[in-house]
């Protein structure tokens, strides 16, 4: 039985390129263990770009990205925040999807509980936001995207996307590989008109 009335299981091609699968997420509904929302910020990242971890060839932390398609990619950001991603293009070429921020629909009371506060619309803006609000940390590395541990679902109001720089890297700073759905309150900065 799926969550909620009208949601589908998503069909994301994960082997596309990564700027491809990452607008096709917007609007998708991301649940992990039955805890999530409407994805409405997502940033792409690919092996060919200098500002992707893979940008280097693989290592120890970024062996995930190198892996097979449709899988989860979790690294530490600062030392401080989990960083939750998909995995896209085929096994071996490290690229992916860096989900930024979520509308929350589905256990609204495990993400207060987790996050400490009250304010839906700041339960998951922000990469580390999202991954605390649905529970991720490294444990989730390699995991693959499929029932009934993560899921993804697709319907309901279809979303407008919107583009522009992703935010907090210094290279390759004018690559439009940010999108988000246009107008929502719950992205982790708003887009330049």
């Amino acid at each position: 039985m799926l969550p909620q009335e009208g949601l589908q299981p998503a069909e994301i091609d994960f082997q596309a390129p990564s700027a491809e699968v990452a607008r096709r997420l917007i609007g998708t509904t991301l649940l992990v263990d039955g805890v999530g929302g409407r994805i409405v910020e997502t940033e792409a990242y690919d092996q060919l770009d200098p500002a992707s971890h893979t940008y280097a060839g693989p290592t120890a932390r970024n062996a995930a990205m190198f892996g097979p398609p449709g899988h989860v990619y979790v690294y530490r950001s600062y030392g401080l925040h989990w960083c939750m991603n998909l995995v896209c293009r085929e096994a071996g070429h490290g690229a992916g999807v860096l989900l930024r921020a979520l509308e929350p629909t589905h256990g609204l009371d495990t993400m207060r509980a987790r996050r400490g506060l009250q304010d839906a619309r700041l339960l998951c803006a922000g990469p580390g936001r999202l991954a605390q609000a649905l529970g991720v940390d490294h444990g989730w590395n390699g995991r693959p995207v499929q029932a009934p541990t993560i899921v993804l679902l697709q319907g309901g109001v279809p979303a407008e996307v919107v583009a522009g720089p992703r935010i907090g890297i210094s290279k390759a700073v004018d690559t439009l590989w940010r999108f988000g759905e246009r107008g929502s309150r719950y992205l982790s900065r708003g887009f330049a008109r």
